[in-house]
């Protein structure tokens, strides 16, 4: 039990593993994982008995990690402002580390934790942002440690069909209550229990039914079923390497479309110039919502028919301030400045909240939330000025089954009503709902 009583779990945690044991911690999000990690690797002082046995070196990979570290000097669009990126920052195959894609930092992060040999290995959903070939290709490399050194593995589950083979033992935790360790065949052969809808059928209605706006009178805007976006021979370099090449890609008004490709291939540089965020889209070919980029529009005017989720976002939000105030922060655009909601822009809040199932969490500070709860904060703010675009890269990130499937339905749902047009990217095909019926593919340019 930790000494501090805002750190502890449910009761005193009694767990032994032993030599030989492969570890999934599995469990919903903020049923209390993270806090058991860190009971485990002894971040917070216990009341009597510390954490015992020869464990060795411990390392541990958390969820922010897949991001990047974190200093006073980052914010949102420092990826895309090659100028603002200092000479001796780090890089990766000539690629400053802050010009990785989230997939490129999960792989970096984890090659440079594995070159300390640890002797025990905690990895936050360690498949998070992985295309299929690197999911598969860390999985092996994951397997061939595990036979060829004494190194013990904790992975730390949201995702639980991301169990992989050389699991032993699996470890339910359940609001902040520690399981008991099971083997994998018990958890992977346990009844599962009937669930309710993933979306109430009220939270369904609620979103069909709001009212339409008029883009008949909406500034800067297309005609109905008019071109959202259109690329033509699109060119993205930075130094000697190409990101995108001669892209053409034109979306449609009530498209919607999932963008995927191998981790790199530049599907997020491509939203960025989508989203107003790079300054190259200045110099490029390109068209939003009829519109030539750099004929006068404000980035304002372009922003506020955006909904927009991405890990770069998540990674942004470092202040612990109430978590009402990062949604409401999607109705100004803003990332950095933040003022408390006016009471009808709070009660607009509110109810998307209550959308995403996270009302209760409305006056709790978000850097206390866990990552996944984190995650639907940002979902919601991406929502909560019914955009006529929605782009979504990767927006369930860290979400477990449940609010997985909640999720799914949300983008579902909303895509059922006029003028919406959607962009998604994700590496599970599983994810994404049925209204995809466009499909953009990246490859890589070596």
């Amino acid at each position: 039990m930790t000494r501090h009583p805002g750190k502890r779990m449910a009761e005193p945690v009694n767990l032994c593993i032993y030599e030989g044991e492969q570890i999934a911690i599995v469990g919903a999000n903020a049923s209390g994982k993270s806090r058991l990690v860190d009971i485990i690797t002894g971040r917070y002082p216990l009341l009597q008995n510390e954490v015992g046995g020869e464990h060795g070196l411990v390392r541990n990979i958390t969820f922010r990690d897949s991001y990047g570290e974190q200093d006073g000097t980052y914010y949102y669009q420092q990826r895309w402002n090659q100028h603002d990126i200092s000479d001796d920052m780090p890089r990766v195959d000539g690629k400053p580390i802050i010009a990785l894609s989230s997939g490129e930092m999960r792989k970096y992060q984890l090659g440079k934790v594995l070159r300390s040999c640890p002797d025990v290995l905690i990895i936050d959903n360690p498949f998070i942002g992985l295309d299929v070939q690197n999911r598969k290709i860390l999985s092996e490399l994951l397997q061939n440690l595990i036979h060829e050194t004494s190194l013990t593995l904790i992975l730390v589950l949201s995702k639980t069909d991301d169990l992989p083979p050389f699991i032993t033992h699996v470890i339910p935790v359940e609001d902040l209550h520690v399981g008991d360790k099971i083997t994998r065949e018990e958890y992977v052969n346990a009844p599962i229990s009937p669930s309710s809808p993933a979306l109430p059928q009220e939270e369904r209605d609620w979103i069909l039914q709001l009212e339409s706006k008029d883009i008949q009178t909406t500034p800067f805007y297309p005609q109905e079923g008019g071109e959202i976006l259109k690329f033509t021979e699109v060119n993205i370099r930075y130094g000697e390497r190409t990101i995108l090449s001669h892209l053409n890609w034109t979306v449609n008004e009530s498209e919607r479309w999932a963008l995927s490709g191998e981790n790199g291939a530049g599907k997020s540089t491509l939203l960025s110039l989508v989203c107003a965020d790079n300054p190259q889209g200045y110099a490029c070919d390109i068209r939003l919502f009829g519109h030539r980029r750099g004929s006068g529009e404000s980035i304002w005017e372009i922003k506020k028919h955006i909904g927009y989720v991405s890990p770069e976002m998540h990674r942004a939000y470092q202040k612990d301030i109430p978590a009402i105030d990062i949604v409401a922060s999607g109705l100004n655009d803003s990332i950095g400045l933040y003022a408390r909601p006016k009471p009808n822009q709070r009660d607009i809040c509110l109810r998307w909240m209550q959308v995403f199932g996270i009302r209760e969490l409305a006056d709790r500070t978000f850097l206390q939330l866990s990552s996944g709860e984190q995650r639907l904060c940002l979902l919601a703010r991406a929502f909560i000025k019914d955009p006529e675009l929605l782009i979504l890269d990767e927006p369930l990130h860290g979400l477990d089954n449940k609010n997985r499937a909640r999720v799914k339905e949300i983008i579902e749902t909303f895509c059922q009503r006029k003028h919406k047009t959607l962009v998604m990217v994700t590496h599970y095909e599983e994810e994404l709902p049925p209204c995809i019926n466009q499909r953009l593919f990246l490859k890589k340019n070596i």
